[in-house]
């Protein structure tokens, strides 16, 4: 909810519903992730948040508001059967299942450690971003990071580690990393909420190339 450069965005209304919902009613389609859970954090700010993820009975897992990578560790804590643990971003309501699904697959068919969309380099649009990461290593990474970046970005203790750690990645081709998909600004707002209106009503489980097919894409780029 504090967002720096749009503050609220998870809440605000995509078709009616916050983005929060619009994202985890994407989320829920997947055929490989268990369960979903929102890791907030303990600042008032973002009570609206962990009361609208209640309504959408979404588990929420509360923890420090600037380090992030403890409340993974704390989720996972709550969620001690996990095999896996799949870190998405809330700011992305245009998610792929079936890219995350496939993601999963190559991970759990491997003896990585880390898995993600954007190794060796991105070639998905910005906003279908999806790492998979191992429940030990994961908790490692919390024990061991002491760099603001890494407690702030979760994997970072990972992937910044090569020669530590065992990494796939996956990609797609012709690649699409030159589009924008995730909500930063005010203006990808309105783009997501221009793509709602007009491929949700026809199919609420549109996929990403009726996404991509949209005009609207030409005048944007990733960040």
């Amino acid at each position: 909810m504090s967002s720096s450069r749009l503050p609220g965005k998870v809440l605000a209304p995509i078709l009616g519903e916050p983005m929060i919902a619009r994202h985890a009613e994407r989320l829920r389609r997947s055929a490989r992730i268990d369960r979903l859970v929102v890791a907030t954090s303990t600042d008032p700010g973002d009570t609206p948040l962990a009361e609208a993820c209640e309504r959408l009975a979404l588990p929420v897992h509360r923890g420090d508001l600037n380090d992030v990578l403890g409340r993974f560790a704390g989720a996972l804590a709550e969620n001690p059967d996990a095999t896996a643990v799949v870190r998405l971003t809330a700011d992305c309501p245009l998610a792929d299942w079936t890219v995350i699904d496939t993601l999963i697959d190559r991970f759990m068919g491997s003896e990585a450690d880390y898995a993600s969309t954007n190794l060796p380099v991105r070639t998905y649009p910005h906003g279908l971003d999806a790492e998979v990461i191992r429940p030990e290593v994961l908790l490692r990474a919390h024990r061991e990071a002491v760099d603001a970046y890494e407690r702030e970005h979760v994997t970072a203790f990972v992937y910044r580690r090569p020669d530590e750690h065992r990494m796939v990645g996956l990609s797609r081709s012709p690649p699409l990393d030159h589009l924008r998909w995730t909500v930063d600004y005010p203006e990808d707002l309105a783009f997501v909420r221009r793509v709602y209106e007009q491929l949700y009503p026809l199919n609420p489980a549109f996929g990403s190339d009726a996404i991509a097919a949209l005009p609207e894409n030409s005048s944007r780029g990733g960040q």
